[in-house]
């Protein structure tokens, strides 16, 4: 059977995997149930489809227009110090506060670290919490309160400049209620997410959180932590995502989203209206905008930074060349841009934070 119609499966794969990786995992999967053979040979012509397109999301460095002006980035040797032999395994999140403090989270054996504004190393935080096992990015709102993505967990803690604990959005798991009055697989409310990527503020403190890996959404909750609205979905069309990484909110309170495997940046007004989509040469990783009235974008990716200008979307410069040594850039999780002039870089797999300025 499998033979008599192998030209009618080949068709069959070509027109699914042309809709995007998602799409075609969703539909080789309810074809194996019943066709394993059909689905296999599905499978195998996707992956010829698909693989170039992956292969530049997974680990492909990114290549930028060679019209692209290079901007004068160099890194700051030594300047975070902390203790010998410190576990900063996966680099992920980096932060700067009110008062000029660093915070940068990773998932090794010290996962939040506190650096004053000259690097000096000031105290960790979360040393065997299981939760920072999944901990994905760390930003401060307005009032200086630090807030912690924890993908895994499905969760984001609101920590005081205390370092209390004064709020957490979203549910995580707990084993034991599936023994007694929790259903396995039940759907979710639509306040709780599917490890969500990372979070944002508009000036009047409604908060918006990209709901990630797992949905694909941007959900919407008032200044009180109350569900008000979601948008987007997996897919590659304008307004929606797939996996949405990064998310900023500039001065005027649009919302810039960075949609990784898309390769692009989107925004947004505070309502989920669309208002422009920007291609990026590559996974769009991470962005940051620059504190003052007159805000620029940079965005992360693998290997490279581009500097954008918001107003029009347009790439204005770059640095930055592969590696696993200081002086390179990896898979750029998180940015901290205080100015044009100053960003802070984590870098994922090389498991290192660096500060890198230009003249």
């Amino acid at each position: 059977m499998f033979h008599s119609n192998a030209g009618g499966t080949a068709r069959w794969a070509k027109r699914t995997c042309t809709q995007g990786p998602a799409t075609a995992s969703e539909s080789i999967a309810k074809v194996h149930r019943g066709h394993h053979l059909i689905a296999l040979a599905g499978a195998i012509i996707c992956w010829s489809i698909l693989s170039p397109a992956l292969s530049l999301a997974q680990g492909v460095p990114s290549i930028a227009p060679a019209s692209v002006p290079e901007l004068p980035f160099k890194l700051v040797e030594g300047f975070f110090h902390y203790p010998a032999y410190f576990d900063l395994a996966r680099s992920v999140g980096v932060a700067v506060g009110p008062k000029g403090q660093i915070v940068a989270l990773n998932r090794g054996s010290h996962p939040l670290l506190e650096f004053d504004r000259n690097g000096k190393f000031v105290r960790s935080a979360g040393e065997g919490s299981k939760l920072f096992e999944g901990a994905h990015v760390v930003r401060f709102d307005q009032q200086g309160d630090l807030w912690v993505v924890f993908a895994a967990d499905n969760v984001i803690y609101r920590f005081d400049s205390e370092g209390r604990t004064v709020g957490v959005l979203g549910i995580n798991d707990e084993p034991w209620t599936f023994l007694t009055h929790v259903f396995p697989g039940q759907v979710r409310g639509k306040a709780s997410f599917y490890q969500e990527t990372d979070i944002g503020w508009t000036k009047d403190g409604r908060i918006f959180v990209a709901d990630g890996y797992g949905n694909s959404r941007i959900a919407a909750f008032d200044k009180d932590g109350n569900f008000v609205k979601e948008w987007g979905e997996r897919g590659s069309q304008p307004g929606n995502f797939n996996t949405p990484h990064s998310l900023v909110v500039g001065n005027d309170d649009v919302i810039y989203v960075a949609d990784r495997q898309n390769n692009r940046v989107q925004s947004f007004d505070s309502d989920g209206n669309l208002k422009q989509v920007w291609p990026i040469p590559g996974p769009a990783w991470s962005i940051c905008l620059t504190s003052g009235p007159n805000q620029t974008m940079f965005v992360g990716t693998i290997g490279k930074i581009y500097k954008l200008d918001i107003s029009t979307g347009k790439i204005i410069g770059q640095f930055g060349h592969f590696g696993r040594f200081p002086g390179t850039l990896d898979f750029l999780h998180q940015i901290a841009c205080p100015d044009e002039k100053t960003l802070y870089i984590v870098n994922e797999f090389s498991s290192r934070i660096d500060k890198w300025t230009a003249p």
